[in-house]
């Protein structure tokens, strides 16, 4: 959180001050760094004993390790800061009993008290995650807290608090706090007390809000053709690949569309954050542990390669896609396809000019935010050179990559799109250079890594010392292939290696052994068992796409669907059951997207068979206010 302002930030690490109770508070200017005493995300985890608080050195960790310190106790691991806010109990480390939590919205009569947590709302400077502080001293006139991951100074000498805030007494008792940034906001403080006089109501979400509501737009002769822009090189790949202006490909579904309520957006981009955070300490997981890596069914030959881009490149990911069931029900996840997700141009564009054309203007498109988002990952990111994007000879990966490459120019990064690899060369100096002689250092493809790996597959009877990629050959009698292109040690390619993790379909029964019965997820194991038999279960590839080689059974053992392909041959996972909506003949899916690991706007699949495929069909999806219900 917080980049304050330019000036001077201490380095990562150091003591900035100490608080009540001997707690450290330190400085979190990641830029600086050690990469000797922190080479891989693992190093970053902070612990008291054995007691896990968070990652060095942010907001949340700081408040769980005052409160471990201090009172003995710990709230539980959030996604994101302003979460706090909706916690109901804390645990007591030495008997794992709970004491209950009261969350009080700033201006609330019953006045912050040392050892509460302050909670800021996500937006401004502590956009996505919100932030958290731990209140130290209370006034009339203004409270003490302490922090990290705002200033990163150190406090003045004498000082015991990180910054003081201005508070405004309301007539009527109501203590009212200074955010003090312009573009955020408190939400208020949380208390451990029984007393609920003047605390927030907490309540369960009603959740009929989650069901997705179908609507149709009146048909008054709008064309179906001409709406999308044949001078925007992606707008104009998509109508080459759709072969005309529209979204859905059957045109009995043209006038359709689905809608959100706010409440149920709201569990959705809570869902993607939150989840995103999971499929990332369970990737960890799975690379501290060779067994468990073994699973994943990945050439061994590579293993240090993802090892090195996971401690290197953890924070380089672009975007990725969740894919959901959401009704009454529940939300539930499939699965996470973090390395070469599709849907994208029909999200952030598509979806929205058919509103404009249709004259839709019942809420928000779901995929208002995606380019801009898109945007600011690609500014952030580590890319310094010419990039080059590559994709196959397929329609739709043209149309996604010159959406992307409209998002990568934006972030002022040179750019252009390689089709396949026949214009490939070697250089002179043995580097793997494009038609025009450009050496190809920065790379974001369309192929998933899969592909790469399975010419890997292919060759390794013919030749095993090259399949030692640590250590890849030049073929100078050769043309370059996709794999001497992304396996080269010298070419930093989006999406990083590591992604080749979380997408496989090995981390769902990681992930449940990880977070049992968690909310948001499925039961999935590697073997078939009783409870997943009991009310039906279904069958994936540990390695697949497009869902290709899909099995679906009843809680009979008979076959439901299945869809063919090319991945029957792998090992597979048995997923729990949990149907899709059915709305006007067709199963929902529910998909979201990531942008440098946080929501980034939305799109709904659908298909009348209960398996969505790379032919299912989208529809627009529009965020609109709640109804009410009687």
């Amino acid at each position: 959180m917080g980049n304050l302002d330019i000036r001077h930030r201490e380095k990562f690490g150091t003591c900035l001050g100490v608080g009540e109770g001997g707690v450290e508070v330190y400085s979190s200017h990641y830029p600086s760094a050690d990469r000797t005493d922190l080479p891989n995300r693992q190093a970053y985890r902070s612990y008291v004993d054995g007691v896990f608080m968070g990652y060095k050195w942010q907001c949340v960790e700081l408040a769980r390790r005052w409160l471990y310190i201090n009172k003995g106790y710990v709230f539980d691991d959030i996604a994101m800061a302003y979460d706090i806010f909706r916690l109901r109990f804390v645990t007591v480390i030495a008997d794992n009993s709970k004491l209950p939590l009261k969350s009080f919205a700033n201006g609330a009569k019953r006045h912050p008290e040392p050892g509460c947590l302050l909670i800021w709302n996500e937006g401004g400077e502590f956009d996505v995650t919100g932030h958290v502080a731990i209140v130290t001293e209370v006034f009339d006139d203004r409270i003490r807290v302490i922090e990290q991951n705002v200033e990163d100074k150190i406090w003045p000498e004498g000082h015991s608090w990180s910054r003081e805030l201005a508070v405004t007494l309301g007539e009527d008792g109501s203590y009212w706090i200074d955010c003090t940034f312009e573009d955020a906001g408190i939400m208020g403080w949380v208390v451990q007390t029984e007393d609920a006089t003047g605390a927030e109501l907490i309540e369960d979400v009603d959740t009929r809000l989650f069901d997705i509501i179908h609507q149709e737009v009146e048909d008054h002769g709008q064309s179906a053709d001409g709406w999308l822009d044949p001078a925007a090189e992606d707008q104009a790949a998509y109508i080459s690949a759709m072969k005309g202006s529209k979204l859905a490909s059957n045109d009995a579904d043209r006038f359709k569309y689905l809608c959100l309520t706010e409440t149920a957006n709201q569990e959705v981009k809570r869902a993607t954050n939150e989840l995103h955070a999971m499929f990332m300490h369970a990737t960890n997981f799975v690379l501290q542990d060779d067994a468990l890596l073994r699973t994943f069914n990945l050439p061994p030959a590579i293993w240090p390669r993802i090892h090195q881009s996971w401690d290197n490149r953890r924070n380089e990911m672009i975007t990725g896609r969740f894919d959901f069931s959401l009704s009454a029900r529940g939300l539930k996840v499939y699965e996470y396809n973090s390395d070469s997700a599709s849907c994208h141009m029909e999200t952030g564009v598509v979806q929205e000019k058919w509103a404009e054309h249709y004259g839709v203007t019942e809420g928000r498109s779901a995929g208002a935010r995606l380019s801009r988002e898109l945007v600011d990952a690609w500014k952030e990111c580590a890319a310094d050179a010419f990039l080059h994007i590559m994709q196959d000879d397929d329609p739709e990966e043209a149309y996604h990559a010159m959406y992307m490459k409209s998002a990568i120019e934006k972030a002022g990064i040179p750019c252009a799109v390689i089709n396949g690899v026949a214009d490939l060369r070697w250089g002179d100096d043995g580097q793997v250079a494009d038609a025009e002689g450009r050496h190809i250092d920065w790379v974001w493809k369309t192929w998933a890594w899969e592909t790469a790996l399975d010419e890997i597959r292919d060759q390794i009877s013919e030749d095993d010392e090259n399949l030692r990629l640590h250590k890849t050959i030049d073929r100078a009698s050769a043309k370059p292939r996709l794999v001497d292109v992304l396996l080269r040690p010298e070419v930093m390619v989006f999406e990083p290696l590591w992604t080749l993790i979380p997408s496989n379909k090995a981390i769902l029964p990681v992930l449940w052994m990880l977070y049992p019965d968690h909310p948001y997820l499925l039961n999935t194991g590697f073997e078939l068992t009783e409870d997943l038999k009991e009310n039906g279960y279904v069958v994936k590839p540990i390695v697949g796409r497009c869902g290709h080689n899909i099995t679906i059974c009843d809680a009979n053992d008979n076959m439901v669907s299945e869809t063919a392909g090319k991945f029957d041959e792998r090992d597979q996972i048995y997923q729990e059951m949990f149907r899709l909506p059915k709305i006007d003949g067709q199963n929902v899916q529910l998909c979201t997207f990531t942008a440098a690991g946080t929501y980034a706007g939305a799109c709904v699949r659908v298909d009348p068979s209960p398996i969505i495929t790379t032919n299912s069909d989208i529809l627009p999806l529009r965020i609109i206010p709640d109804p009410v219900f009687k």
